[in-house]
């Protein structure tokens, strides 16, 4: 083996040997203590908060990642290439470097994009690297494990389909001319900021594949994280992929819905915590949870919430995980304080401490 090999290796920039963890160091030691099994699911910046905390605690994490996006560097690609997006699986593997300086300088390269007059403007460095490896390998998941050993990235990323997915939402006053018709509105990105109620979504095709391994690691899981994020966009379309709600519903893990830090405008304006798990209830009737995380500054009303949970048998823990300059915004160390009180607290399937 090479100098230049052994060093590259020991920033974790290469594959292992063979016979040898995909988990490196640290982490691989974390796992050999017996760490939780934890799968994460959602989009954009709200996943990347829960992993960012998430792999501070656990050598064993997956992120399943919503492909719905038509927006931005990932919509233009999925509209002249015909490829799943890769925005929100690019974010999650950014929030899964370490933090050494390895770790770091590819988070920033893979967020890097492009500024210029002509047609690369605007694209991110990750997204042409991901699309550039399943062009390549012609494997959705192999191609995002091998930008995860190139990034030493702390975790697993998976989309939740193989197929590019479109978002529709039945929204109440979308046309603030005719405040009580209800229209539907197309795509991720309009529904994320459009005006009036969304009243509920669905996706087209509106039964599709989920990703094998996406399902088999939420069977395989000890806990089970939905949230925080865009919760029309982001964090149900989880719930309508029905192989994915299926291995949500029967899965031995424990389930841990974790509230956004205040509504987001367009989609959830006007939301309380408890109207977030009455429109998931809705869209989701089977399905159970064992305990629902918010930000106890983001609760005006525990008791209303904490019976808006019951629904699901699920109970409530509040924990300050806001950044203490007052942007809605989660800090990891919090959040993972939070985490792993609620790991400890509440039981496990399996003898992971």
């Amino acid at each position: 083996m090479t100098g230049r090999t052994l060093r590259l290796r020991r920033l974790g920039g290469l594959g292992p040997v063979r016979g040898e963890s995909a988990v490196s160091g640290p982490a691989r030691r974390r796992r050999r203590g017996a760490q939780p099994k934890v799968v994460a699911l959602g989009g954009g910046m709200g996943l990347s908060a829960s992993l960012a905390a998430l792999r501070r605690i656990t050598g064993d994490l997956t992120a399943v990642v919503t492909v719905a996006d038509d927006g931005g560097s990932s919509g233009r690609l999925r509209e002249e290439l015909g490829v799943l997006p890769p925005g929100d699986l690019r974010k999650a593997l950014a929030a899964l470097c370490g933090d050494d300086d390895w770790g770091q300088t590819w988070a920033r390269v893979i967020q890097h994009r492009f500024s210029s007059q002509g047609e690369m403007h605007g694209h991110a460095v990750g997204n042409l690297l991901i699309v550039a490896l399943w062009e390549q390998l012609g494997d959705h998941v192999s191609a995002l494990d091998l930008v995860g050993r190139l990034l030493g990235a702390q975790g697993r990323v998976l989309p939740m389909s193989a197929v590019p997915l479109e978002l529709q939402a039945l929204v109440k006053g979308h046309d603030p001319a005719r405040p009580h018709d209800v229209d539907t509105v197309r795509g991720q990105a309009t529904v994320a900021l459009t005006p009036g109620e969304v009243q509920e979504v669905h996706l087209v095709p509106s039964d599709p594949p989920a990703v094998p391994e996406a399902v088999e690691a939420v069977l395989d899981a000890d806990w089970v994280v939905l949230g925080p994020g865009s919760w029309f966009s982001s964090v149900i379309p989880h719930l309508l992929v029905p192989e994915l709600l299926d291995a949500l519903t029967e899965t031995k893990a424990r389930r841990v819905l974790s509230l956004n830090l205040a509504p987001q405008p367009g989609e959830t304006d006007g939301f309380s915590p408890q109207r977030h798990l009455e429109v998931l209830a809705r869209h989701a009737p089977k399905l159970a949870l064992d305990v629902v995380l918010a930000d106890q500054a983001a609760v005006p009303d525990r008791e209303s919430l904490v019976d808006a949970a019951k629904r699901f048998g699920a109970s409530v823990e509040l924990a300050p995980v806001a950044r203490t300059d007052g942007s809605p915004k989660h800090d990891p160390e919090r959040l993972a304080a939070a985490y792993d009180r609620i790991f400890r607290m509440h039981g496990r399937i399996g003898p992971w401490r």
